[in-house]
């Protein structure tokens, strides 16, 4: 498990999700539509030659892992610390959210919006086919949701986690994360997910509910200029 965590992006784009990414060589991404994260083979020496060839000009992409200078005709717009959690409590014992809304192709509108306004992560309009993704609606409105991202071996990551800024405070984030939780280890699979060191309460709420950190890392924001 843990040389998959080490370099867990890689091991997706190139396993489970392959038929989700692009990239060839030591250079992999998710496909245009995607949340826009990159993977290396090898984040020490990283093939950014080979990823200019699956990016657009100044597309903004997500790149954990890797550290160093940025390479001629490559800029880095933001850099954070990344803490990697994983699960490390009992299965829960039942589904913290029975009448949350499986989310499909036909919401992926506002899912998008949703995301776009509360800023989870990187998250494109064809996130939500990455994974089982549950929501809340109310007055006909997606107000909370949650759902799996990247898949590597028996690990599954639970990502795209948001409330609307009005309904935040009713724990509706919480009940849909256990709810994911539940379900992935059904399968016998393990749950872990990211979070970034600035937001030090999501950090906090994650450890009480039974996430340990694995790893801090670096996330960068990138693109060709």
């Amino acid at each position: 498990m843990n040389q998959l965590l080490d370099n867990i992006t890689w091991h997706t784009h190139t396993g489970p999700h392959a038929r989700y990414a692009s990239g060839a060589k030591g250079a992999r991404r998710y496909s245009a539509g995607f949340s826009p994260i990159i993977g290396f083979a090898d984040p020490a020496r990283p093939d950014f030659d080979t990823l200019a060839a699956y990016c657009q000009p100044d597309e903004q992409l997500y790149c954990p892992e890797w550290q160093g200078e940025a390479p001629a005709g490559w800029c880095i717009h933001v850099e954070k610390v990344m803490f990697r959690m994983v699960w490390g409590a009992a299965m829960p014992e039942v589904d913290a959210f029975p009448e949350a809304v499986r989310l499909g192709p036909r919401h992926a509108t506002e899912a998008l919006e949703l995301a776009q306004l509360t800023n989870p992560g990187p998250f494109g309009p064809r996130t939500i086919e990455l994974g089982e993704y549950f929501g809340w609606f109310e007055d006909g409105r997606l107000v909370a949701m949650a759902g799996e991202r990247m898949h590597a071996g028996t690990l599954r990551e639970i990502s795209g986690i948001c409330t609307h800024p009005d309904f935040r405070g009713r724990g509706l984030a919480r009940r849909l994360t256990l709810k994911l939780i539940y379900r992935v280890m059904q399968r016998g699979e393990t749950p872990f997910l990211h979070v970034m060191g600035d937001n030090p309460n999501a950090r906090q709420l994650y450890q009480k509910m039974g996430f340990r950190d694995y790893c801090e890392t670096t996330a960068r924001i990138i693109s060709r200029c």
